[in-house]
């Protein structure tokens, strides 16, 4: 190792993240989009001959030149990226990979959680990280039901104004940039058909909302409904917008691959938690969204579990979203912001406290994303 070093890549060094771009071209991987540090392995001639990349408390973007693997410079790079993130604070850690990799990652102490065959591997350096995810929600799932009004002891309540909820058990998993009636219109419904609903809330901080925030305001927004039990969906639940894409040769490949990675998860949650049907927005315009709730109406069933895909609520005549909402918020439309998000959406974005994240919408170039 004495003839190569290893230094951070900034992203405003363009000379150093074309040549990063061009050894992951040189092998087979796009620069993904989601990345808050990279680093470069250099040799004596400071050639760049191995790369890799963070996200979150996620590895990403790894790759030695084909000149110079053999070496063990990937096992260097990794060692580097593991001790940038214990320094960072995050000692839990994720990597995504090919499947003709996963080896590697094994022999350094990473577990397979999900392994989608010729697609990818999902891996953390934990032996209990996903056994006690599923415990913690279990536990969370008693102590919230402890406290619901039911008609026998152990059985969560009918939600409130119906006469009975049905025999099932929900779950609902979204993202709520920020909560809209529309998303009400969803939990609500999962709510009134079912006898227990789990609400999952991504809580990965990728979206222009904070985390904080958009659980604030799902709670504040269906606290009237009592059947629902409320859960960060932690690192397990993978949100689109930070699922990898770098090393899949096209989208179509992406979307299957995070679709059957999210339904093998969901389905051992499913099983933990006897949940017999997940409720899902259709989305009539986004040919991504589409395609992945195909493929979980196909998958899903095979888990035992039901996939209920509900019309998207609409106001004058145009669905409601949360694009749509953000727009609204970035061009202070205060009018039409009425017509799109419950009373308590609306009174926390008239508030002081939320001065700094409209600020923050209004100066984004983009909120008509995810």
């Amino acid at each position: 190792m004495s003839d190569y070093s290893i230094s951070e890549i900034r992203k405003n060094d363009r000379y150093a993240v074309s040549q990063m771009d061009s050894l992951l071209k040189e092998e087979g991987i796009r620069r993904d989009e989601n990345l808050d540090y990279s680093c470069g392995l250099y040799d004596e001639d400071y050639e760049l001959v191995g790369t890799g990349s963070c996200f979150g408390n996620t590895l990403r973007c790894l790759a030695v030149s084909h000149a110079h693997q053999g070496e063990g410079l990937m096992n260097e790079i990794v060692t580097h990226l593991i001790n940038v993130q214990f320094a960072r604070g995050n000692t839990h850690l994720f990597v995504y990979t090919k499947c003709s990799s996963a080896k590697f990652f094994a022999d350094l102490g990473f577990r397979e959680i999900v392994r989608i065959e010729d697609q990818v591997v999902f891996m953390e350096n934990s032996w209990s990280g996903f056994d006690s995810y599923l415990k913690k929600l279990k536990e969370e799932t008693a102590r919230q039901t402890s406290s619901m009004p039911g008609p026998d002891s152990g059985s969560a309540p009918a939600a409130e104004g119906t006469a009975a909820a049905g025999t099932e058990t929900a779950a609902v998993v979204m993202n709520a940039n920020p909560f809209t009636l529309g998303h009400r219109y969803l939990v609500e419904k999962a709510a009134l058909e079912n006898r227990l609903l789990h609400l999952f809330i991504v809580s990965e901080d990728a979206s222009l909302v904070p985390f904080s925030v958009r659980k604030q305001l799902v709670m504040e927004g269906t606290a009237d409904l009592k059947n629902i039990v409320y859960h960060d969906s932690g690192p397990y639940i993978i949100s689109s917008a930070t699922f990898p894409s770098y090393f899949q040769k096209d989208s179509d490949a992406v979307i299957e691959s995070h679709a059957r990675l999210d339904i093998d998860i969901f389905s051992r949650i499913a099983a933990a938690l006897s949940i017999t049907r997940r409720y899902v927005g259709d989305e009539p315009f986004s040919v991504v969204t589409s395609a992945y709730n195909r493929i979980m109406g196909e998958v899903l069933p095979q888990h035992g579990v039901e996939l209920v895909v509900v019309p998207r609520k609409e106001s004058d005549g145009a669905v409601i979203s949360a694009s749509t909402v953000r727009t609204a918020i970035k061009e202070e439309n205060w009018p039409l912001l009425e017509t799109l998000v419950p009373e308590s959406t609306l009174r926390f974005f008239r508030s002081a406290e939320a001065a700094a994240l409209r600020e923050k919408i209004r100066a984004a170039e983009n909120v008509v994303h995810y």
